[in-house]
């Protein structure tokens, strides 16, 4: 994480997430030579410049989920890194944020993260989600969906949790879960963010909404 970021998040406490931040090339050397200690301490959030000098947050964003499947992964990035936007999605980002953002704001998304949410900034994600809709197949990838599976997918696509989304249709929690966990597997997405991708990307949803 850079020095500003770092200052933004620190002298704030919050209960729902642990913070891993650190520059790329920091994680890399830590997951490598102390890979138990890292298992151990179970951090809930890893915060990831996605380009920096010395390192690529992309590819420890990637390292780090093959390791530890829980952690989630929160990038940062610059205005117009519509490739790194991408990238991070496609390496199991949880989410991203610009790096303008505030000490509060990031915290805020940290939480969201932690909590199992996907956080997807508005404007950058709307030219994301731009490109993506140019590149969906002719073939409907939700053909294997169920009508409660789409729904939850639409709901996925908006930001709702697996709670939210259960009250919204009414459903146990566990229910929601399972239909999410479902549509994971019939889609071929591997987390939460992957499934908001493949929302916009086959126009279940748009960026207006």
């Amino acid at each position: 994480m850079s020095a500003g970021v770092r200052r933004r998040a620190s002298g704030s406490q919050t209960s729902s997430a642990s913070a891993a931040a650190a520059a790329p090339l920091d994680l890399a050397e830590h997951l490598g030579h102390h890979g138990r200690d890292v298992d151990a301490a179970r951090p809930g959030v890893a915060v990831l410049d996605v380009r920096l000098p010395d390192g690529d947050g992309v590819s420890v964003c990637r390292e780090l989920r093959q390791t530890l499947p829980d952690l989630a992964c929160l990038m940062l990035t610059s205005y117009g890194d519509d490739e790194a936007l991408f990238e991070s999605v496609m390496a199991g980002a949880a989410g991203y944020v610009l790096k303008e953002v505030r000490g509060g704001e990031l915290l805020n998304a940290i939480r969201i993260v932690a909590a199992g949410g996907s956080l997807l900034d508005p404007a950058a994600t709307t030219r994301l989600f731009t490109r993506l809709r140019t590149q969906t197949e002719t073939v409907d990838p939700l053909r294997e969906l169920s009508e409660q599976e789409r729904k939850v997918l639409d709901l996925i696509g908006h930001g709702l949790t697996n709670r939210q989304i259960g009250a919204e249709l009414f459903l146990s929690p566990a229910t929601a879960r399972t239909h999410v966990s479902h549509a994971m597997v019939k889609l071929g997405a591997r987390d939460r963010a992957q499934l908001v991708v493949i929302a916009y990307q086959t126009g279940l949803i748009s960026p207006q909404q």
